[in-house]
């Protein structure tokens, strides 16, 4: 698998990718990763998450799945529909 890409991006790749685990992780909104963001001084568009969500989204949440499986925790995978989009949802439990 190829590596991503963050070229021509605004943020440095690890925002963007903070931006997606929250918005992944914790079920919020696009708005409210926003709010989150600016929070803490960045400023950025929901807009902005959502296109970030959408293009890394899915390869993002595939490596997450791949580590869990290496340090040796249970991973149940689900499909969690989000409007046209179906990415995955992680719910982690102890074995």
């Amino acid at each position: 698998m190829a590596p991503l890409c963050y070229h021509r991006h605004r943020f440095p790749p690890e925002i963007i990718q903070h931006a997606i685990w929250l918005y992944l992780r914790f079920i919020l909104s696009y708005r409210d990763v926003e709010e989150l963001l600016a929070e803490r001084g960045l400023d950025s568009s929901y807009e902005s998450v959502r296109r970030w969500v959408l293009k890394f989204g899915p390869t993002v949440c595939g490596g997450v799945q791949d580590q869990a499986h290496l340090v040796g925790e249970r991973t149940a995978a689900a499909g969690a529909v989000r409007g046209e989009l179906s990415l995955c949802s992680l719910t982690r439990f102890s074995a």
